[in-house]
């Protein structure tokens, strides 16, 4: 019925049964809400813009394809290393921190609840939420990298590490906003609570749960300090995370930016764009399976 009300006749209802003060704490609120989202957009367009307008002379075929030039300050050559490096290693820190975060998660809200040991899990992974990369990244330093050398294999550690905090927090807190009804309803059909948890659960927080693992991949892609110690500093490609030194596209940025030359800060530019490309390619794909995953539950 409400559909068959034209946005002028309602406007009116409005007005005709609404005090004139809620109308103008209406007003106000709209207001605000609009000036907020105007404060968070502007400098978030103006970054990606100033990124776009400095770095997109950069990229060609070349840029992905060729190794790093031997000499900083003279132009040419490509980011070929660090964007295969970058996806590499966050590919390896993904693979190791997502599932140990979702199952975290799920141990938290479905079985520890408010036991002594979920707690101490959640106030841990506070803890490691509030760590600097740069002491995540002397911690691995030293754990794994005298050890075995330097390696990609160090920085998705140190990688993997920054990520699994977040993931278990926004996890469990998605986990939080499934309805008990529905888990009463699984188990009131004889479903354990395993399977009830596969899917019911997690079906129905999945798009959340995507929501906080883009998060936990956008942070550990543009993390320098972390790299800087376990992975060393490559021109030339090396597809073997466990062997060898490699390079990424933030550590690419962080040295190039430092030098006075004009060549060396292009390039800077040019890889700061090409990561907020992954990033943000990365990001529409987890919408998109996130999107397939929500209406095949909801059919």
């Amino acid at each position: 019925m409400t559909d068959l009300i034209s946005p002028d006749v309602e406007q009116l209802l409005f007005d005709a049964t609404t005090s004139r003060s809620r109308r103008i704490k209406n007003r106000l609120a709209s207001i605000w809400m609009l000036g907020a989202l105007v404060v968070a957009v502007i400098p978030l367009a103006l970054v990606i813009g100033y990124v776009l307008f400095k770095g997109i002379g950069q990229l060609s075929v070349a840029w992905f394809t060729e190794d790093l030039p031997a000499v900083t300050r003279k132009a040419g050559g490509g980011m070929g290393p660090a964007v295969v490096g970058t996806l590499l290693i966050t590919l390896g820190a993904a693979v190791m921190a997502i599932p140990l975060g979702i199952l975290g998660a799920i141990y938290l809200h479905e079985y520890g609840a408010k036991g002594r040991t979920a707690r101490l899990i959640r106030f841990m992974a506070d803890v490691m939420t509030g760590v600097p990369s740069i002491v995540m990244g002397l911690f691995v330093y030293t754990v794994w990298t005298l050890t075995f050398g330097l390696n990609g294999f160090g920085g998705s550690l140190a990688l993997g590490c920054l990520m699994l905090p977040i993931i278990i927090r926004t996890t469990e807190e998605m986990l939080r906003l499934v309805p008990d009804e529905l888990r009463q309803a699984s188990y009131a059909l004889g479903n354990r609570k395993w399977r009830t948890i596969t899917t019911v659960v997690l079906p129905a927080s999945f798009g959340g749960i995507t929501s906080g693992v883009m998060i936990a991949i956008a942070r550990a892609a543009g993390e320098t300090a972390p790299l800087v110690f376990t992975i060393g500093a490559a021109r030339n490609l090396n597809l073997n995370i466990f062997e060898g030194p490699m390079t990424a596209l933030s550590v690419q940025i962080f040295g190039n930016a430092q030098t006075p030359f004009d060549a060396a800060q292009s390039r800077a530019w040019g890889a700061a764009l090409t990561l907020v490309a992954i990033v943000f390619a990365m990001t529409i794909l987890a919408r998109v399976v996130s999107s397939m995953v929500a209406r095949r539950h909801a059919a």
